[in-house]
């Protein structure tokens, strides 16, 4: 008996087919979230061992041991978040990540301020999402309205309407036939009914 059929290495792995597109993007935005979190939590740190060598004068970092991770996101806005990462299209999470690191770099939060940070960057990305299907469904119902009245002018457009030559008698046209015609002014053309 080989060992390929104990530890199955001759079957192709189906893992990434089966999770959906919304659970990669619900992955990778919290693993960004701990990652950042983690780096605020050392750069808090070092921030802090930089004012207690300027307040001392002495570095005593050597000497400290820290542990792994010390901050952690309660359960309850933990699952909050993962609610709100579900909102997020696919396409968006490339942007999303972006968007983050960019409000990271550009404020440099303390360890629990990065949570809110992300809420708000999360909040921002599926307003941007809702804004834009309804502009794609304005657009649709742009579109379709256009297709009714453009089929509607066509329809107008093939009737000719001949101001000069009718078959209906009117009783404006019995008035017209009593009197004479007056002459036009100069700058107006003179029409007249030839029958």
């Amino acid at each position: 008996m080989s060992l390929a059929s104990w530890f199955r290495w001759n079957e192709p792995s189906n893992r990434i087919s089966q999770r959906n597109p919304t659970e990669m993007v619900v992955e990778t935005l919290m693993m960004e979230l701990n990652w950042q979190t983690k780096q605020a939590e050392k750069q808090q740190r070092e921030r802090e061992n930089e004012y207690r060598k300027i307040k001392t004068g002495v570095d005593y970092g050597w000497l400290v041991s820290y542990p792994k991770q010390s901050y952690d996101i309660s359960p309850g806005e933990r699952l909050q978040l993962e609610d709100m990462c579900t909102k997020i299209h696919p396409s968006y999470c490339g942007p999303v990540i972006l968007r983050f690191r960019q409000l990271i770099a550009e404020y440099e939060p303390e360890v629990q301020e990065v949570s809110r940070l992300f809420r708000s960057v999360l909040q921002e990305a599926a307003e941007k999402i809702k804004e834009e299907e309804e502009a794609k469904k304005l657009a649709r119902q742009w579109n379709t309205k256009n297709k009714t009245s453009l089929s509607l002018t066509t329809f107008k457009s093939r009737s000719r309407i001949s101001p000069f030559i009718s078959d209906i008698k009117t009783i404006s046209e019995d008035v017209e036939r009593g009197t004479q015609p007056t002459r036009r002014v100069w700058s107006m053309p003179e029409f007249r009914n030839a029958k």
